[in-house]
């Protein structure tokens, strides 16, 4: 398999969810914490987090590197934005790149194994009757998401994509009413 970079979206302001959910504890780590490891044991590397200017670095988790994102109150775009241009640095040794968000749970270590066998097309995730991230982006698209503007992601990028079921994926962590849903899948 070809190096694949990832990108963790965790600059979102979680205005729904009163607090910043890329730190609320989920079985025992924070949600970005699981992300990075998933990421991590899928073999996705380098793992580029998207942060606030506001996020601590001492709540890094490794081997995450950081994009700090001054612009996140325009929304997702300008995350996934920071993400391309951290991975432009070193997209010659990749075929593509993930996209993920650090608040869905479901999201498995073999589910970004089988996206990273993407090649040379945009594989997206199925859940609930749509496509989502996470995402493989072939390296040849990267810059085409350099134009995204707002928060609406990669949604245009998706809607051809062929896709691969990502069970709950609909689950992600916006307010703690999914917090509980969560806590009952996933905690011992």
């Amino acid at each position: 398999m070809a190096q694949v970079a990832a990108i963790v979206l965790a600059a979102g302001a979680s205005s729904r969810f009163g607090s910043p959910k890329q730190f609320i504890r989920l079985g025992g780590e924070t949600l970005l914490e699981r992300a990075v490891r998933v990421v991590s044991e899928a073999g996705l590397s380098p793992i580029y987090g998207v942060i606030s200017n506001d996020f601590s670095h001492e709540s890094v988790p490794y081997p995450m590197i950081s994009v700090v994102n001054p612009q996140a109150i325009e929304g997702i775009a300008s995350s996934i934005r920071c993400g391309i241009r951290a991975v432009e640095n070193v997209a010659a040794t990749l075929s593509g790149s993930i996209i993920l968000a650090c608040d869905q749970p479901a999201v498995t270590v073999e589910h970004l194994k089988q996206l990273a066998l993407g090649g040379p097309e945009v594989l997206a995730s199925a859940y609930a009757g749509r496509k989502g991230i996470p995402a493989y982006f072939p390296k040849e698209v990267l810059r085409k998401l350099l134009a995204l503007r707002g928060d609406t992601g990669a949604r245009e990028f998706l809607k051809a994509a062929k896709a691969i079921d990502l069970p709950a994926g609909e689950l992600d962590i916006d307010t703690i009413e999914d917090l509980d849903r969560a806590r009952k899948f996933y905690e011992t």
